[in-house]
């Protein structure tokens, strides 16, 4: 057997282990801007898919491949949701909170694939959001971090670019 033979089976090995992305089994509710992303990135995945299958590059064309499926998957399944005048936190809506330190804190709940904690956006599936979802100006709630009051929300949609 040559040495060929050899380096390209290990090739489709690989090729042949890259497995789809999971997908959450929750509702893919997104906000506008959550929306914007998703679109971006499957137009990012489709140009390099193109850009790999100029090139040959079989592996680079497996993982495109993949992400492709991922976000168009995503994209079919997503889910508008723009927060309202609501009483209480909805899905969409920056929330901002006082902890026992006095520090306020800014969260806006999301969707799953627009989440960046490191930016204050949390997914709607978190348990942070999921404790705060429903509350109401002057109401405590509890985080996995503390106890917390809800100071104020601000049902104003991020722009979406």
């Amino acid at each position: 057997m040559s040495r060929a033979f050899v380096k390209e089976g290990a090739e489709n090995d690989a090729l042949d282990s890259l497995p789809d992305r999971p997908i959450s089994p929750h509702r893919n509710l997104v906000t506008r801007r959550g929306l914007g992303l998703i679109e971006a990135k499957v137009g990012a995945y489709q140009a390099e898919l193109s850009t790999a299958t100029a090139a040959g590059d079989r592996l680079a064309i497996a993982r495109a491949s993949r992400e492709l499926r991922y976000w168009s998957a995503r994209l079919a399944s997503a889910e508008l949701a723009e927060p309202d005048a609501a009483e209480q936190v909805v899905f969409g809506m920056a929330v901002t909170v006082l902890p026992a330190d006095g520090r306020a804190v800014t969260y806006r709940i999301v969707g799953e694939d627009e989440a960046d904690p490191s930016q204050g956006r949390i997914a709607w599936t978190a348990p942070v959001a999921q404790a705060l979802l429903g509350a109401e100006p002057g109401e405590e709630r509890r985080l996995p971090t503390g106890p917390i009051e809800i100071e104020a929300f601000d049902p104003t949609p991020e722009p979406a670019g």
